[in-house]
């Protein structure tokens, strides 16, 4: 029974260990790629038991976002989704409680992005 538990804890830590490394390569690629496109600026939000949130915007010359991303939740499935709805607006238009009404974590991301890139 104890050989049993000890075989299962050690099958999900290796699981844990390979997915978080699956998702780490595909947010890096993500980055990388938003990177390629133009200054970026990226927020996280906080919070120990609460879905994280990470978004990343690339801003053109003009302070308009190129592309953006999104990385939301508490499992290693999470995975970078586009926020298309962003694409083109000026920095200055961005206003996070309105772009993201009901969710605080969100919110605090982006004005995290907001914030570190200084035009």
């Amino acid at each position: 029974m104890i050989n049993a538990l000890i075989a299962l804890a050690t099958i999900a830590w290796l699981s844990q260990l390979l997915l978080g490394g699956w998702q780490i390569r595909l947010f890096n690629r993500a980055f990388d790629r938003l990177c390629r496109q133009g200054a970026v600026g990226i927020g996280r939000s906080s919070g120990r038991f609460r879905p994280r949130v990470v978004i990343a915007l690339a801003f053109d010359e003009q302070q308009n976002v190129r592309d953006s991303l999104i990385m939301k939740g508490l499992t290693v499935f999470a995975l970078p989704q586009p926020l298309s709805q962003l694409h083109g607006m000026n920095r200055q238009e961005l206003q996070p409680d309105v772009i993201f009404p009901h969710d605080r974590n969100c919110q605090n991301a982006l004005s995290l992005a907001l914030k570190l890139k200084q035009g």
